[in-house]
Order: structure tokens, then C-alpha cells, then sequence
């Protein structure tokens, strides 16, 4: 029996389910308790209140750290969010030491911190929340040295989260023309509900199946995009949810391809007319780095790029923020910034980033590190570069699993750039993009602040 369609319009929504983890993850902190203290203690206590056991056994964690079976005999290590009651209250017989183990999470870019906050993101499918409230550093370099200005909220009623108002996160791939042609139109646009694709796996990572099928499902699921090497390609049946990523060498066995694809994603721009000549309704991105001849390429007929740094986000002229500012504005001066999509990828690791790389001028994201992190890949040495990098993925990985974590992660980021729309008072991501009046940069505001007052430097 055929199922009938659903009439009239749905809101598009990312299905979020709880994905434990299938890798035991470290703790942030292990608890060390004195038996013999805590034994004495017990029998102390049974004499003290007569046998009652309800309260002998009561435990001084709110947590749950000393609830297990056998109590405090073997606390659970991985409840403990270091608040340090038990070591107050117990000093001789509780100790709170920070895991040295998970001091080798991640990179010297994507921090042990940064590690948790992601796993969080793809096991539930939301941004972590703490009722105690930030407790971190409200500045720094990078990403952190952009703040986003949410004082003026223009209708407080506003909530895309909760569905009081539709706020957009469509945005649209490739060209669009300055004008409107009436005779002949050819339009070449393609609309994705949500501001994120899946950039190309690491050279290193490329033949797990698992990953690549994990994350050709998430784009499907998501109705979005994933990228994934044409070698890859030609052994399996995919659909235009996939971005072959395209070689020179890889140009003559295009027709192996087993689908039809919307996008190509190629290395080298003089192989496009090749393409176009096997498939001339597709719309070629050109994957390049920041730092390149934007303008040159753009007048080759480049139309949607890819702009690529690595992984740590650093480029030959500076760290990422700045290198997207730099592309933007380049297009703007030149008054040609409608007419491209600016994709952009490398160092963008946090939820928070995605807002701040649209707000600097990208059309979309195309996430790469925090995928593998969210599989609970673990990384191999300093993972930096596109060829040298190597994350280890769980033999465990399946994916089913691994397609709800993409999933997740996904869900959790576009609610992070929800509720930055929604304080804006932006209905449309798309006005976001390159909105600096939007963006607050602490140097630039220390600066004005404090400048010629004796002992402060202006940086």
C-alpha cells in the first residue's frame, strides 16, 4: 500500500536521538578514597545512629559519584564534575585529582575541552548547559577574540527553537546572476535548509566505509550535502546528496560515476570544461585555498568556492577569522559578492564558530575535524593537515551509529545558531552573512577603552 504524502508545509526539523558513546570515555577527574578511613567511618556512624542504615549509607554527592553498588569503595569516577563537596566535608579520607588521561584528548588545537564539548553535542543532540554558568575566559586569540552582539533584540517573542517564529537556516549553492535574464533563464542555485555540509574525511581516513557511509547518510537525512573522494565513489551507488571531490587524474573516469551529481568539487578549475562536457548541468566548486587569487579565479568563471585552510585554521597570511574577512571583503570591493557562494572550512571546531565564520563573510560551513571527534576518533600525533593528518576511529563504529552522531552534532550547532539569530532578531541566516556591525572584536574595544592609559598596551 502506497503511503500517501503529507499535504501543506512541515518545518524542517533534525530527528535527535540519545547515542551513547560506544568507547569508553575518559573522566574528567578521578576520585581517590581511603577504604580503611571509610570503613572506620561507617562503623563510627552505625554505632553513632544505632544501626539506622539509611543513614550510614547516605552518600555526601549529589552526583551520584559514591551510589554505586559498594558506595564510595569504588567511586564512579566519570559522574564527578569536580564541585569538591566530598573533599570539604571529608578532606582525609577524599581526594579530586584532575585524569591525566584525558590530557591527551585531542591537539594542540582542538583541546581536551573542546573534545568534551563535542562528544556532548553528537551523544544528545544539544549545546551543554551549565546552571552554575561559564566559567571559562570571556576573550582570548582566535575565534575567542570575536564576540557577537546580541543588545538589541528587536522582538524578544522570537524563539526559532521552540518554534514561536520560523527563523531560516536555508542557504544557497552556486551562481547567482546580477540580473534577471527573461529570455532563457538558466538558473543554477541550490537551496540546503541548513547552513552546514560535510567536508571531504582525511587523506589518511579515506578507506573506512564505515565513515564514508556515515556520513553519506547524515547529508541525506539532513538534506544536505557530503563530500567524499571520487575514488571512493566508483565502488559504490550513492545520489546527488554527494560532492565528488575530483582530481585532474580522476577527470577521464568521470563516467564511472553511478549517480548524477548536482556538484563537482575540483582541485584544479582548468579541468571544468572536461566536466561540464560530461555533465553540463552541474555546477563546479572549486576547492582553493584563502589565501589564492580570488579575484583572478573569480574572473575564469569560478562561481562557488570552497576555501580551505588546515585544520589548526591557520593559512600564509593569518589565522582563519581573518582570512574569511579578507575573501569577503575582496568580492564586496570588487561588487561581486551576491553573484558567489563562499563555502568555507578549517578551524572551525565549536558551534560558536559556524555563527561567527557566517557573520565574517562564508555562505556555509563545511565541518571536518568535529565529525571525527563526534565518531570518538582519537588522534594520531598533531592532526593538521588534510594529507598527513590520521584519527583512529573505533573498531565499534557502525553506520547507524554513526550517522544519528553526525546527526546530533549537527542539530546541536544549528540550535546554537538559532538562538544567535533569534537575540539578533534575524529572521533569515542569510542576512547574517558579513553582518559585522553584528561583530565585536576585543582587541579593537580594549583598544578604544583603554588606550592612553599609563600601563596599558595597545595590542
Amino acid at each position: 500500500m502506497k503511503q500517501e504524502q503529507k499535504k501543506g508545509y512541515q518545518r524542517y526539523h533534525i530527528e535527535t536521538k540519545k547515542t551513547p558513546h560506544i568507547v569508553e570515555h575518559s573522566s574528567r577527574f578521578n576520585v581517590h578514597v581511603n577504604r580503611f578511613r571509610l570503613a572506620k567511618l561507617l562503623m563510627q556512624e552505625f554505632f553513632h545512629y544505632r544501626g539506622k542504615m539509611d543513614i550510614v549509607l547516605s552518600r555526601p554527592c549529589v552526583y551520584g559519584v559514591f551510589s554505586g553498588p559498594i558506595g564510595g569503595f569504588a567511586p564512579r569516577d566519570h559522574l564527578c564534575v569536580g564541585c569538591l563537596r566530598c573533599t570539604v566535608q571529608y578532606p582525609d579520607m577524599v581526594q579530586i585529582t584532575k585524569n591525566p588521561e584525558r590530557l591527551e584528548l585531542g591537539d594542540d588545537y582542538f583541546l581536551p575541552d573542546y573534545v568534551d564539548t563535542v562528544l556532548y553535542e553528537a551523544e544528545s543532540g544539544r549545546i551543554p548547559v551549565k546552571g552554575a554558568g561559564y566559567r571559562g575566559k570571556f576573550g582570548g586569540g582566535g575565534w575567542d577574540g570575536l564576540w557577537t552582539d546580541m543588545s538589541e533584540i528587536i522582538r524578544p517573542t522570537r524563539d526559532g527553537i521552540h518554534g514561536r517564529e520560523l527563523i531560516s537556516l536555508e542557504v544557497d549553492i552556486g551562481e547567482k546572476p546580477p540580473y534577471v535574464a527573461l529570455k532563457n533563464p538558466q538558473i543554477s542555485v541550490t537551496s540546503i535548509p541548513i547552513p552546514i555540509i560535510c567536508d571531504v574525511p582525511p587523506l589518511l581516513n579515506q578507506d573506512n566505509q564505515e565513515l564514508s557511509h556515515s556520513l553519506y547518510e547524515a547529508a541525506k537525512e539532513l538534506k544536505t550535502y557530503a563530500i567524499l573522494p571520487f575514488s571512493f565513489l566508483m565502488k559504490e551507488a550513492f545520489d546527488t546528496h554527494i560532492i565528488p571531490l575530483v582530481s585532474s587524474a580522476d577527470v577521464e573516469k568521470l563516467e564511472q560515476l553511478k549517480f548524477h551529481p548536482q556538484f563537482i568539487e575540483v582541485l584544479d578549475w582548468a579541468d571544468t570544461p572536461q566536466i561540464l562536457t560530461r555533465f553540463p548541468d552541474v555546477v563546479p566548486i572549486l576547492r582553493t585555498s584563502y589565501d589564492s587569487d580570488l579575484l583572478s579565479l573569480y574572473r575564469a568563471g569560478v562561481r562557488v568556492f570552497h576555501l580551505t585552510c588546515d585544520y589548526h585554521g591557520n593559512g600564509d597570511d593569518g589565522f582563519v577569522l581573518d582570512l574569511i574577512r579578507n575573501a569577503h571583503t575582496t568580492f564586496v570591493k570588487a561588487g561581486v559578492r551576491d553573484q558567489i557562494t563562499l563555502i568555507g572550512s578549517g578551524g572551525m571546531i565549536m558551534a560558536e564558530h559556524l555563527a561567527k565564520g557566517i557573520i565574517c563573510g562564508l555562505d556555509l560551513v563545511a565541518i571536518d575535524t568535529p565529525v571525527m571527534v563526534a565518531l570518538q576518533a582519537t588522534f594520531d600525533g598533531q592532526c593538521k593537515t588534510y594529507q598527513d593528518s590520521r584519527f583512529i576511529l573505533p573498531p565499534q563504529l557502525t553506520v547507524s551509529w554513526g550517522k544519528q552522531r553526525i546527526m546530533n552534532l549537527c542539530a546541536a550547532w544549528c540550535d546554537q545558531l538559532l538562538e544567535i539569530l533569534g537575540a539578533m532578531g534575524i529572521r533569515d541566516v542569510r542576512r547574517l552573512r558579513g553582518e559585522m556591525g553584528r561583530a565585536m572584536f576585543q582587541k579593537d574595544l580594549e583598544n578604544s577603552a583603554f588606550s592612553g592609559i599609563t600601563g596599558y598596551e595597545s595590542r
